[in-house]
């Protein structure tokens, strides 16, 4: 009997809601691990691709050679999508095309809604998913736990049915029951650490993209503000030298 002890014992010893607990763990535990994977590469190629796009935004002589060089590649990153849209809205505004009520109280209030709107767009597609990993990491415990105390009950009511109420007899069922435990603990730990991670990963994100979003505000109006002083009709160039621009991929 202690041989045949174990994991796969339980399984054939546990009923229909034992069963339903382990496969309730084993679905969060993949949406968990799937997350994970995902997340983790999509925020690292996320990383790669803004960090390129800012060297080359800072680098460029002007903003038309921005607007230029976005209108000829992929917008594949948050501070792409937001520099494009902003000189796009500012293109707009300087061929006198922005009569639509979105555009009412002038360029700078229009920049300013339109530039927060897509940080906020930004922090809902990052926060994807969390709460399935907080789901995971909070309640995959006491789905565990649950599992556990069924087991034992369960056990217990077989053994006080046999008469066979012994240590040897009781400790064996008892111990397997535990399992359950141990594969709450297990699918929690992985999701609650990742949690964290990522948590910590969007608010270094969004901190980033909203100084850029200043910094970018800034650069347009005082270029705007430039060419309506100087009464040219040029495109949107930045009042400020290479040398001048503050670089916010720190």
């Amino acid at each position: 009997m202690e041989n045949s002890l174990g994991f796969a014992h339980f399984l054939s010893q546990t009923d229909t809601l034992g069963h339903i607990v382990l496969l309730l763990l084993l679905g969060l535990s993949v949406a968990s691990w799937y997350l994970i994977a995902t997340k983790a590469l999509e925020n690292y190629l996320a990383g790669r691709r803004s960090e390129a796009f800012l060297k080359q935004f800072w680098a460029a002589d002007s903003l038309q050679d921005v607007s230029t060089a976005l209108r000829q590649q992929p917008v594949d990153n948050a501070f792409a999508k937001l520099a494009y849209e902003a000189l796009e809205a500012a293109h707009n505004n300087h061929q006198g095309g922005m009569q639509k009520l979105a555009a009412a109280g002038g360029l700078g209030e229009f920049l300013t809604r339109l530039l927060r709107n897509g940080i906020d767009q930004e922090a809902t597609r990052v926060e994807q998913g969390l709460t399935v990993m907080a789901s995971a990491g909070s309640t995959a415990p006491y789905i565990g736990l649950f599992g556990t105390v069924w087991g034992i009950y369960h056990a217990l009511i077989n053994i006080g049915l046999s008469g066979q109420g012994t240590l040897d007899k009781v400790s064996g069922p008892v111990g397997e029951a535990l399992i359950m435990t141990a594969f709450g603990l297990a699918v929690a730990i992985p999701a609650v650490l990742a949690y964290n991670a990522f948590t910590r990963r969007n608010r270094v994100w969004l901190a980033r993209l909203d100084a850029f979003a200043h910094d970018l505000y800034t650069v347009i109006t005082v270029g705007e503000k430039a060419n309506s002083s100087a009464g040219e009709v040029r495109p949107l160039q930045t009042a400020q030298k290479p040398e001048q621009r503050v670089s916010v991929e720190g």
